[in-house]
């Protein structure tokens, strides 16, 4: 995946961000968490100054921050706050990925896109046990782990705390994503988060 060309429009943009901001990642940002952890949690795309900068899903960015705060107060990681790659946070029982692992232009990947890079996704769904809970936040999130299992798209529809049961005994949670857009236009809070969490921490007791 390092060095992935698949999507001809997504490489070119890697290249122009690395000409802009020459310390940055500006490659594809692999899953960050032990490949057998009980909880996956499935993001959109790398930020353009959070995972695109540090080489770390959900690092270094406001959604990180939330996200990191939220998975030290539920047990799921060492510290409550992650900004650098090297800053020595830990997951516990739980890993991070995005459905697309390449900075998409203005953070909008295309369809083609996102079918593109699904087979990274489909590999790290396979290695889950069973009794595994993935976390979908956002619509693309969901569909695309939906498309890893070659389950029809609509079959399962998105919505915020939604439950779905999967093939492999697995579960499948819903979540609006953790973004500044979402917080600051009050579609998501922090009380909604938590009870995502919540919900987690109940189907994996």
């Amino acid at each position: 995946m390092h060095g992935c060309q698949l999507c001809p429009r997504l490489a070119a943009y890697r290249i122009e961000q690395k000409s802009r901001f020459p310390d940055y990642h500006c490659l594809p940002v692999a899953g960050f968490g032990a490949a057998d952890a009980r909880l996956l949690i499935v993001g959109l795309a790398p930020g353009l100054h959070g995972a695109n900068a540090t080489g770390r899903p959900f690092t270094g960015d406001a959604s990180g921050q939330v996200l990191f705060e939220t998975l030290y107060k539920y047990g799921f990681a060492s510290q409550p706050g992650s900004h650098r790659g090297d800053d020595n946070m830990r997951l516990l029982d739980c890993r991070i990925t995005n459905a697309v692992k390449c900075l998409p232009p203005q953070n909008r990947p295309s369809g083609a896109e996102i079918r593109q890079c699904n087979p990274y996704l489909r590999d790290e769904i396979s290695q889950l046990n069973p009794g595994s809970v993935i976390l979908g936040l956002g619509a693309i999130a969901h569909r695309s782990v939906l498309r890893a299992l070659d389950l029809p798209q609509f079959a399962m529809q998105f919505k915020h705390l939604a439950e779905h049961q999967l093939p492999g005994e697995l579960s499948l949670i819903d979540s609006y994503h953790c973004s500044r857009y979402n917080f600051n236009t009050g579609r998501l809070n922090q009380t909604m988060f938590d009870q995502v969490f919540r919900n987690i921490a109940g189907l994996m007791a």
